[in-house]
């Protein structure tokens, strides 16, 4: 059976900003609280990773590396984007590196993000989805 929520996330090779990204949020799913969800990682230099980066539509390729969550539709089989329930408001948690239109995360490399997701943010995101 397929798990309720599928988190999308895009890197690059060799980038250790995306390893992080990517350590912070298996270290987050081995949790036993977690279990609903699952994560799917996509490399922008592959094909694979270039169409499901597209099809996000709403990433900035310069805030890399980033991830959006989507939520299983039992009706169509397939996971759909789980949309930002409050876009263009200030999230005093996730501040600039929060998503527009999906639920997700890009990294803020301003002084201000210092091109971190930390874990507090990642789990809010998670916990938005949810709601």
């Amino acid at each position: 059976m397929a798990k309720h929520y599928r988190i999308l996330v895009f890197g690059k090779k060799d980038c250790a900003k995306c390893k992080q990204l990517n350590q912070r949020i298996d270290d987050l799913l081995g949790e036993p609280d977690w279990t609903e969800f699952e994560k799917c990682y996509y490399e922008l230099g592959s094909i694979e990773g270039l169409v499901a980066f597209c099809k996000a539509e709403c990433i900035n390729p310069q805030r890399i590396p980033a991830f959006v969550v989507t939520r299983f539709n039992e009706g169509t089989g397939a996971y759909d984007f789980v949309p930002n329930p409050a876009p263009g408001t200030a999230d005093p948690v996730c501040k600039t590196a929060k998503l527009y239109q999906h639920l997700g995360l890009q990294t803020d490399y301003t002084e201000a993000g210092k091109g971190v997701l930390p874990p507090k943010m990642i789990e809010a995101v998670l916990q938005q989805a949810r709601a």
